[in-house]
């Protein structure tokens, strides 16, 4: 299998498992392999520079979501409005197999950007990146207990935001 572009093959690999834990078994039409690959599609347009390799992987965690919240808003148009897309985003319900609207979430996680930005990264780490509490809290160079705190406040908000959005 081809890498896209000039990424790494060390770098390639570790993308394309956060890839598989973002979109889980058997959930969406896109592959990990897809995924991965319309991501670094658009992250190697850019003329940019990564201060480091978490600025990197915070970069291609937003792509992620970003890639993922457009193919639900296409789904949810070609049904004319004929409901949400569930798909699901692990960590943020009490149960990770709960499904959950991605574009609803989106939504919320924005709002929840301008109310404490960074419970917002946490939540587009550990959902859209893939990575677990202790991968997150090096990635943004908190503590483990921080990320914690943060982690805690941030699925009560968007559980409460989504569940007034449904109202």
């Amino acid at each position: 299998m081809n890498t896209p572009m000039s990424l790494d093959p060390e770098t390639y690999a570790y993308l394309r498992s956060l890839a598989a834990r973002v979109l889980g078994p058997g959930q969406h039409t896109l592959q990990p392999t897809g995924l991965l690959h319309e991501a670094w599609a658009r992250l190697a347009g850019r003329e940019r520079a990564y201060a480091d390799q978490q600025h990197f992987l915070r970069t291609a965690a937003k792509a992620m979501r970003h890639i993922l919240v457009d193919r639900a808003r296409a789904r949810n148009a070609e049904k004319r409005g004929g409901g949400a897309v569930p798909t699901t985003l692990s960590g943020i319900g009490d149960d990770p197999r709960e499904r959950l609207d991605v574009v609803e979430l989106d939504r919320a996680l924005t709002a929840l950007e301008e109310v404490n930005e960074s419970a917002a990264q946490i939540v587009l780490m550990r959902t859209f990146g893939g990575l677990t509490i202790e991968e997150t809290a090096d990635a943004l160079g908190l503590s483990t207990g921080t990320v914690k705190r943060h982690w805690r406040f941030a699925r009560a908000w968007l559980l409460q935001r989504m569940g007034e959005d449904a109202d």
